[in-house]
């Protein structure tokens, strides 16, 4: 099936990283899973793409369990592709990162773990889940053809459990551990950007934030009401004896602020997730977390509550001191996209559905499932630049604006050919579709 030019155009930066062999399987399997609907199988793919009778079809898994190609080298050109497509020259680049859980079961996946599962538990009931934990980490974007925020999956990370990191013989690695190691490694791909990184309470650790210090990054996570604050120190006299101090006196904890009937606030209006506009009470201030054994860290926290009280008061932190309170609160709800990107990539890419039982092979599959939610809207990017995508309306439910599922949809459209056949010379409503495309679709629609 030929591609589309725009998605040539697009797909153009990533060819060199493969062999021409592996890219010809890979440009098939792309194209299939992008048409199918349901489970995400490479023989799914190679039935949607009309490769179904395709005798070596067990090359196609080698793609995945067997050839030689770099996700990191992957990862690094979709991010370096995102970044100049949605990121205007001397932006900064906001970066979110979460985990996930793909359920998955089978003795023959040695990675599996059990993991705490958000979608089934509740504050009064957590729920386990067998499966793998992905550490995902996305670009924030404003897309052309929506107001809402969008993350852009470009790197994943598979975190184990202690349990089965020891089975496998490997040192375990904390989230935190991993989350300093992407950080890093986006760092040395974008050694001049402005970056800023977006976390849920599980990125709120101290030796995280000393090395976005390090590496100038902006961290912005949620902060524990009972952390260690303190002063400056002193300014040291040149005769002073012993060891310079590290940190001044000890400030009142967060929980002592939002207990102190003299804290002043100040009120901030914004719009609460979509659901119109909320005020809420924000106080700030600057101070060094510090932990016995670790550097000190300047930040700047954010104590924020419901004047109401129907939310629970939580506070934020920065490490860049710069910013303003209300700069980190609506800096800090653009991480909530990532949630969607999960959503919409279980709904729609059909992450969770792929059977991939070898390591190779499950280390590569959900990466590039999360990295086609990227490039679909990069495609859509380069077939609407303006943002016109067609919707799909109805009566009875009116969409303002495109979602993720139109985009996709204008793509598939493209990939067959938007539909332009050639139409009889008798009757106009009479389309001359060729057989070979009818089988498909009936195998698209039926099957």
């Amino acid at each position: 099936m030929p591609r589309p030019l725009p998605i040539i155009e697009v797909l153009a930066a990533f060819r060199p990283l493969f062999t021409a062999p592996t890219w010809r399987k890979l440009m098939i399997l792309l194209t299939g899973t992008l048409l199918a609907h349901g489970r995400r199988t490479v023989a799914a793919a190679l039935r949607h793409s009309g490769h179904e009778r395709e005798t070596s079809f067990s090359t196609f898994h080698h793609v995945l369990n067997r050839a030689r190609w770099s996700p990191l080298a992957v990862s690094r050109q979709l991010l370096i592709t995102i970044v100049e497509t949605f990121v205007q020259a001397g932006g900064t680049v906001e970066l979110v990162i979460d985990e996930t859980l793909e359920r998955r079961w089978g003795p023959k996946i040695s990675k599996r773990g059990h993991y705490r599962d958000s979608a089934l538990s509740s504050r009064k009931r957590s729920v386990s889940s067998p499966g793998l934990r992905w550490i995902v980490m996305a670009v924030v974007v404003t897309l052309p053809w929506t107001n809402q925020r969008c993350a852009l999956p470009f790197l994943c990370v598979l975190a184990t459990t202690p349990e089965v990191s020891a089975s496998l013989g490997k040192r375990h690695k904390t989230v935190g551990m991993w989350a300093c190691q992407m950080v890093k490694l986006v760092r040395r791909w974008c050694p001049t950007l402005p970056i800023t990184l977006l976390g849920d309470t599980a990125y709120s650790i101290l030796e995280l934030g000393l090395v976005c210090q390090e590496q100038e990054v902006s961290l912005i996570t949620p902060f524990h009401l009972d952390a260690a604050l303190h002063e400056l120190p002193p300014v040291r006299n040149a005769h002073t004896i012993g060891r310079p101090r590290v940190v001044g006196s000890r400030l009142p904890s967060l929980e002592q602020i939002l207990a102190d009937p003299d804290t002043t606030w100040q009120r901030l209006t914004l719009d609460w997730y979509g659901q119109g506009e909320q005020t809420l009470e924000i106080c700030t201030g600057t101070a060094l977390w510090y932990r016995a054994g670790f550097a000190p860290l300047p930040i700047r926290w954010v104590l924020t509550r419901d004047p109401q009280g129907k939310r629970p008061p939580k506070a934020l932190f920065s490490t860049n001191q710069g910013l303003t309170a209300e700069q980190i609160v609506r800096t800090f709800m653009k991480r909530w996209c990532l949630e969607t990107t999960f959503e919409e990539s279980r709904a729609h890419l059909g992450i969770e559905t792929q059977r991939q039982w070898s390591d190779l092979a499950i280390d590569r599959t959900t990466p590039l499932l999360f990295g086609l939610y990227s490039l679909v809207v990069l495609f859509g990017r380069a077939f609407h630049p303006n943002g016109c995508v067609p919707l799909a309306q109805a009566a009875w439910y009116h969409k303002p604006a495109a979602t993720f599922h139109d985009v996709l949809a204008a793509v598939r459209r493209q990939f067959w050919g938007d539909f332009s056949f050639s139409t009889s010379p008798i009757d106009p409503d009479v389309v001359l579709v060729p057989r070979l495309t009818l089988d498909r679709l009936a195998r698209a629609v039926c099957y």
